[in-house]
């Protein structure tokens, strides 16, 4: 029993029974978490690069996920040990910063902290293991940042945005219509870009996806896209030049706030208030006829009387609007949001060249597109699919593809891709750990391993003998000082990653280098593991 004491010296219980308690402390304990870790890394092994394995998903209610995005996989796996919820939080924060790469930064991690573990075997102390690691990654991010390249890109000449996004896109389910996806994901960055500042605003393109048709039905929309129809069906489907008043207050007759009773007695009584209700309705409409609108996009619903009172003065709304959809709608077509009837003015319409409701195939789903907007740095990507899986993995993909664009123009440093990077990297900590006369060289050559982790997976997972592919990469490497040659993970006869176009972002890589670096750190100074039931 361990006690300590308060200000006033009054003792207290921290630990009661603590003999009694299973405790993992010192290396058990580093063992116990790099296991853990191992074992999330090894989920996810298989589904690196190109030629990289699904995974099938089921949630509680029994809905079912096919995907090989590593940040979806660990976001809906039932992750109990808290060193697998950091491995879950390491790929949420590659996702987050670059939105690529979130498999092989938990691929990294762990294959860093298998080869740690050898080195905690040999006797050499964690400190000594994580300031290794700490050097050779600086070593590494030095040697990615010299093999970089740039490459100069404007809205007329997109072609490397292109060939990196189809990178990204490669190892994914929908990579058989990579090429198209590429281009609609650069030409939506584009259009909502800032090449001056080269800064990009993600939350200006809005994803929609349609169950029915075919993935190559993908279309990009200068304008909004509401998965709504308009609220009576005789309302006109097409109009243009549309002044649009987007409103969060409700068509309602005024609630009192207190409680109430109305005692109708008589047809006469009842004939009243019908008709009060019917002129409240009606001067709402009047106030949006009255401001110039054409169309009237309400955050709420509105009863059968509003709603035929609307037909009758010719005035299309769409009812049922999210919030989030109201503000990029606001900001397509230059209007204002608008919360009381009274305070709706000419200047506050929003305005679009076409307004139009589209039907699609024989299920009579509807959309509403608003295109040729007053503001046209708003984009939608209609994604379609056969089904509700293939739409979702569409959408996924086609955010990684979006963030790889963004990345780009915010730093136009490429470094290429089939592990070309990673060999690259680790050939420079091999050689940089001759030099290093203390025990960290053992860690840096460790780090190099780890590095060489990343390529095997690929090989392996493109039906390659791992091994035999790595050393004969390596040995080219080496002797031809060709640090852009990679594994074949597509089978196209030629290592050279320059000819077979395959891209990754510089700052991307980096962040994968510097975040696994980070974790493992952190999972290697972990000593003692005391779980919530030691508590007293």
């Amino acid at each position: 029993m361990a006690l300590a004491f308060d200000e006033f010296g009054r003792p207290f219980v921290i630990i009661r029974e603590q003999e009694q308690k299973s405790r993992l402390k010192g290396l058990d304990a580093q063992k116990a978490n790099i296991m853990a870790a191992k074992s999330v890394a090894r989920v996810l092994r298989s589904s690196l690069g190109p030629k990289g394995m699904d995974k099938m998903l089921q949630s509680p209610d029994g809905d079912v996920t096919v995907t090989n995005d590593g940040a979806t996989i660990l976001e809906q796996m039932e992750v109990e040990n808290q060193i697998g919820k950091l491995m879950v939080q390491l790929s949420r924060s590659q996702d987050y910063e670059i939105g690529d790469g979130t498999t092989g930064v938990v691929v990294l991690a762990g294959a860093l902290l298998e080869h740690a573990e050898a080195l905690l075997d040999k006797g050499i102390h964690p400190i000594r293991v994580a300031e290794g690691y700490e050097m050779a990654s600086k070593i590494a991010v030095q040697q990615l940042n010299k093999i970089a390249q740039k490459f100069e890109f404007s809205k007329d000449d997109v072609e490397s945005l292109v060939q990196t996004c189809m990178t990204t896109l490669s190892s994914k389910i929908v990579g058989r219509c990579k090429r198209k996806l590429a281009e609609i994901a650069v030409k939506a960055v584009l259009g909502v870009a800032d090449l001056e500042r080269r800064d990009v605003n993600l939350d200006l393109i809005k994803i929609e996806g349609k169950v029915g048709g075919k993935l190559e039905d993908v279309e990009l929309v200068h304008g909004i896209i509401v998965d709504k129809e308009m609220s009576h069906p005789q309302m006109p489907k097409v109009i243009e030049n549309a002044k649009i008043a987007i409103l969060t207050c409700p068509f309602e007759p005024p609630k009192p706030k207190t409680k109430h009773k109305v005692d109708i007695d008589s047809v006469e009584k009842f004939e009243g208030l019908r008709l009060q209700e019917k002129q409240y309705f009606t001067d709402m409409v009047n106030q949006c006829k009255d401001s110039g609108a054409t169309l009237v996009i309400c955050q709420w619903g509105f009863d059968d009387e509003a709603n035929h009172l609307l037909m009758h003065h010719d005035l299309p709304a769409i009812r049922w609007v999210g919030g989030v959809e109201l503000e990029l709608i606001a900001i397509a077509t230059g209007g204002r949001i608008v919360p009381r009837f009274q305070e709706l003015t000419p200047e506050k319409l929003g305005k679009a060249g076409i307004v139009r409701e589209k039907v699609f195939g024989t299920s009579k789903d509807r959309m509403v597109y608003i295109e040729n907007c007053a503001n046209s740095r708003a984009v939608t990507i209609l994604i379609r699919g056969g089904n509700k899986m293939v739409v979702e993995e569409a959408k996924r993909s086609l955010h990684d593809a979006l963030c790889v664009a963004r990345n780009l123009i915010r730093d136009n440093s490429i470094v290429y891709g089939g592990g070309s990077a990673e060999i690259a990297c680790s050939l420079a900590v091999e050689a940089a750990a001759d030099t290093v006369a203390g025990v960290e060289q053992y860690a840096m050559r460790a780090f190099a391993d780890g590095l060489d982790s990343v390529p095997m997976a690929l090989a392996e997972n493109s039906g390659y003998q791992p091994i035999e592919s790595l050393t004969a990469v390596k040995a080219e490497q080496m002797r031809d000082n060709n640090p852009y040659l990679g594994i074949d993970c597509n089978d196209t006869g030629t290592n050279d990653m320059r000819k077979q176009g395959v891209f990754e972002t510089l700052i991307g890589k980096r962040q994968q280098l510097m975040l696994a670096t980070q974790v493992v750190k952190m999972i290697l100074k972990i000593d003692d593991v005391i779980s919530p039931s030691q508590y007293d």
